[in-house]
């Protein structure tokens, strides 16, 4: 029996131009689109009058569904026929459990394809003018989630200097202190150049820039928060010089933060709270939370 066409898309780090032409046309073909939290709702207009738009997202604490829910609606819409979007933030296939996904597809029969995303591990520090690799600095980069750099020593390891140049962290802002201390207990000098940088390639991004040292501090006088990318190593230096987005921005919402001042760390008041502007994560008005309604097998 022909199936339907459920399409992983990739639709990139906040900024919705960077959405790649592929993903653009399937948006505008698909009868259904399943959707995360962090996408830019602009991109569901790209999507017919008449196309189904479908909420699924995750954020800390809150699932709308389990992931098995999701597999099972990408299954169930594809099995009907329908030609399927399932847009994600970043790339699918990078922390974005597009693989779990691919595998129920394909071990239920149902026709399926990935649309490569640009991830924010590469794009956010791209727009605070980090390479991850560069010819005088680093020639290797690992991608890692902030759980992992927890667990794990194999990738953090400095003492035999196996590690790679460069480190990028996802999903570890709220362990930043555990994370940069047991990188110093592995042996990363802690004069070792470190970045934040919170939403990424979007008006609302916000980068902190110090070192293992000193960069928990920062973030905790800044009130940092989710969605962020930290980046460890000598690339991060080159931010000086190549920071060239956040200006171009500056007079809207984007800020480069300041260091903490030397002695706040030893203030008996509250340090002043710092906010940056939210960017709504609305469903549309023809969207459907899932749950709300029934597919027919």
């Amino acid at each position: 029996m022909m199936t339907g066409l459920v399409s992983l898309v990739g639709a990139g780090p906040g900024d919705p131009e960077l959405l790649t032409i592929k993903a653009l046309r399937r948006l505008q073909a698909a009868d259904v689109v399943i959707y995360d939290s962090l996408i830019d709702p602009v991109l569901l207009e790209y999507a017919s009058a008449s196309a189904l738009t479908i909420y699924v997202g995750k954020r800390a604490g809150h699932h709308t569904l389990s992931q098995e829910a999701i597999n099972e609606l990408l299954i169930a819409y594809g099995r009907a026929g329908c030609a399927v979007v399932r847009l994600k933030g970043g790339d699918p296939f990078i922390f974005g459990r597009g693989g779990e996904e691919a595998t129920a597809l394909q071990q239920a029969g149902v026709r399926w394809e990935v649309i490569p995303g640009i991830s924010s591990a590469i794009a956010a520090p791209a727009y605070a003018g980090i390479p991850l690799t560069h010819r005088d600095l680093a020639s290797s980069c690992t991608i890692m989630t902030g759980h992992r750099a927890l667990q794990s020593t194999r990738e953090i390891d400095a003492t035999g200097g196996q590690h790679a140049d460069t480190l990028v962290i996802l999903m570890g802002v709220q362990h930043i202190r555990q994370i940069t201390n047991r990188l110093i207990a592995h042996g990363w000098p802690a004069t070792t150049p470190a970045a934040i940088v919170r939403w990424g390639t979007t008006p609302q991004q916000a980068s902190l820039f110090g070192t293992l040292a000193t960069i928990a501090d920062q973030v905790e006088y800044h009130r940092f928060a989710a969605p962020a990318v930290i980046v460890v190593g000598a690339v991060v230096s080159c931010a000086a010089e190549l920071n060239w987005f956040q200006p171009m921005v500056a007079a809207a919402s984007a800020s480069v933060l300041a260091p903490v001042p030397a002695a706040a760390e030893d203030r008996d008041e509250p340090l002043p709270a710092f906010t940056l502007p939210v960017i709504e994560r609305l469903a549309p008005r023809h969207a459907v939370r899932a749950g709300a309604h029934t597919v027919a097998d």
